[in-house]
């Protein structure tokens, strides 16, 4: 019986090339979940084959200048010339269905949203050691080994932040790290800060029949 019946906004965050996108798609591999992705909003032109709604919204500068004054962003951030950020109206939309939201977004992005939702999941990911990471950046194949290193130097500063978050988990194997976070997921609904309200309502009703 699952009492809180609101949906959880799930931050997975941690330094590039933990394997936060393969951890979460492995999440949503899971059977018997409740979990929607949360889809960003850019005002980068759409690429051969992207769905608007389904890759990415597609908006114009003037429009995502809008939407920043107006504070309906959880976090965004400017990227070449681009903007990049999670529309606050829609994940709180699908929070209202009882959905998980999942977001994955750089550490400075889970910051943000920790400032605009206070009761946000925020889930660290965090290599099994600083070698297994360079490792993962070397095998990727995409950077020089000065990038490699300047991402390495990056994270050893994103490192100092996981007191920010609320769970650290070890990406040792991905679908063990996919398990720890529904199981995550489970132990929040549970809580009693969630959680209490329905239930004494539920009890108040009993005693009323």
């Amino acid at each position: 019986m699952k009492l809180n019946k609101r949906g959880l906004l799930v931050v997975i965050s941690g330094p590039s090339g933990v394997g936060k996108g393969t951890v979460r798609k492995a999440l949503f591999e899971l059977d018997g979940h409740d979990l929607t992705y949360s889809v960003s909003m850019t005002t980068r032109k759409p690429r051969k084959d992207e769905v608007d709604g389904k890759d990415y919204y597609f908006v114009t500068k003037k429009e995502f200048e809008r939407r920043i004054k107006e504070g309906l962003f959880l976090e965004y951030a400017e990227f070449v010339g681009n903007y990049y950020g999670t529309p606050l109206d829609i994940v709180e939309d699908k929070l209202g269905e009882g959905l998980e939201v999942v977001l994955e977004v750089e550490t400075a992005g889970a910051l943000q949203v920790r400032e605009k939702m206070k009761d946000a999941v925020l889930i660290f990911i965090v290599p099994p050691s600083k070698m297994a990471l360079y490792e993962r950046l070397i095998s990727r194949g995409t950077e020089t080994n000065y990038q490699v290193n300047k991402r390495i130097s990056k994270a050893d500063i994103e490192f100092k932040l996981a007191h920010k978050y609320d769970y650290i988990v070890v990406n040792d194997e991905v679908f063990n790290a996919a398990d720890r976070i529904n199981a995550i997921i489970r132990a929040e609904h549970a809580k009693t800060a969630r959680s209490i309200h329905t239930y004494l309502d539920m009890l108040e009703g009993e005693n009323g029949k």
